[in-house]
């Protein structure tokens, strides 16, 4: 696969040698990637070599800037899948549906600089089954959702949903588990936990 993409890069340079010179100049005097790092963020995001640096590149960055993503160096190395996404069919659709749900603006524009990745969710295969969980069987609020929208990383069937109903089974006291503390801790730090609230129930 990494042999593929390196001949497909090279064709391209070949062929294309003012396009490329176009996406080195962007990510040099946009991003700025040193030249020795071309290859590692090409790698990591190939479909920056085929986005147009006028119509794609440079007005998503002026937008993601605009928002308020300051860090140069975690939009090239990181998150430039956001880079290559189109604004108006992809960034603003998600943003538009959290402050659908509640969310002011400026807990939205929070939340991405917080978690970028909430920028490539799906909204119905993401963002809604795991809000309508949040909300109508963990009784969630809002304002935690704000504090921790790491929440929507988290598979539902495999990570959200099993350690909601462990914690339910165990804590008959009814102890609030903090959205972060249940879902980021380890299988071992979990079943700690788990214990801790068997022990407050009893």
């Amino acid at each position: 696969m990494k042999q593929h993409l390196t001949q497909s890069i090279k064709s391209f340079v070949f062929c294309n040698s003012k396009a490329f010179s176009k996406k080195t100049w962007f990510l040099s005097h946009d991003l700025n990637v040193p030249s020795q790092n071309y290859r590692r963020v090409i790698n990591k995001n190939p479909r920056l070599l085929v986005s147009s640096v006028r119509d794609q590149l440079k007005p998503t960055l002026f937008y993601l800037q605009r928002l308020g993503f300051e860090d140069l160096e975690a939009l090239a190395y990181q998150d430039s899948i956001l880079l290559v996404s189109s604004v108006e069919n992809t960034l603003l659709p998600k943003l538009d549906y959290l402050q659908s749900i509640g969310f002011t603006k400026d807990d939205v524009i929070g939340m991405v600089l917080r978690c970028p990745s909430l920028f490539t969710f799906s909204i119905e295969n993401n963002y809604k089954p795991k809000f309508g969980y949040y909300m109508e069987e963990m009784g969630g609020s809002l304002e935690e959702l704000k504090e921790f929208p790491q929440y929507f990383t988290f598979s539902l069937e495999k990570r959200i949903k099993p350690r909601h109903k462990e914690i339910v089974k165990a804590n008959a006291s009814g102890i609030r588990i903090p959205l972060g503390l249940m879902l980021k801790s380890t299988e071992d730090e979990f079943r700690e936990l788990i214990v801790r609230c068997k022990s407050s129930a009893g």
